[in-house]
């Protein structure tokens, strides 16, 4: 095989895989596709931190004393726990309900922003998903105990939001109506459900997909990267 011929083999195989990949679902993806790091190292750190804390107990005190956001903390200079209450679950089932998503949905923000885009976009849609909850305490003059990394979650989906509207509505098997529905669904079962912080979850949509439109705009790198990556895969 020349030169030539070995070129245009190779081309060919890198078609090829991502039209495979693209045929793939969404659990054949996360097994077979490339990793995204980032999505993983969150949810590693997330399940880490729940294991260790678990082991000396999750009540009220404990979990203020981990790092949980309590309002009245954060006003007297504790602002770090805007930041370490993302990490923190009261239970398993918070705990599984946030990972899902954010290893589901996570890896195709990733995908699509790159790592560095991706973190920004998660830490500081969760972070303003604690600032917006917490202003709303003090308007409200009721206060809780709050952690979890749903606002950071939800912040995921914003991102995934903005990047389909720059793209018109599609990108790869992602379509604005899927992604519009299944935020609409899940921010409705944190509304019909008690003691889920839902000024978490809108604040952290709201911040994802600004941070994502400021991140990633129409003829970046990463937004051309993309397109001919679907040109290849619908050859």
């Amino acid at each position: 095989m020349d030169e030539k011929e070995s070129q245009d083999f190779g081309a060919e195989r890198r078609i090829m895989g991502k039209k495979q990949y693209r045929d793939m679902d969404m659990i054949e993806r996360m097994i077979y596709g490339p990793k995204q790091w980032a999505t993983l190292g969150m949810a590693a750190v997330n399940i880490l931190v729940f294991a260790v804390t678990s082991f000396f107990g999750l009540d009220a005190e404990r979990m203020v004393r981990y790092g949980a956001a309590v309002t009245q903390y954060i006003l007297q200079g504790e602002y770090y726990r805007l930041f370490t209450s993302m990490f923190l679950h009261f239970d398993l089932h918070h705990l599984i309900g946030n990972m899902v998503m954010l290893i589901l949905l996570g890896a195709y923000l990733e995908r699509f922003v790159g790592k560095a885009r991706y973190l920004a976009i998660y830490l500081l849609g969760g972070i303003a998903g604690n600032l917006l909850s917490m202003v709303l305490e003090i308007r409200a003059g009721e206060y809780a105990i709050s952690a979890g990394a749903s606002g950071a979650v939800f912040a995921t989906v914003g991102g995934l939001l903005a990047l389909l509207i720059v793209h018109r509505g599609r990108l790869a098997d992602l379509t604005l109506r899927r992604v519009s529905l299944m935020a609409i669904l899940s921010a409705a079962y944190g509304f019909s459900s008690y003691g889920v912080n839902n000024a978490a979850h809108i604040g952290g949509l709201a911040a994802g997909f600004l941070t994502a439109l400021l991140l990633y705009r129409r003829g970046s790198r990463r937004y051309r990267e993309n397109c001919i990556n679907e040109q290849e895969a619908e050859w």
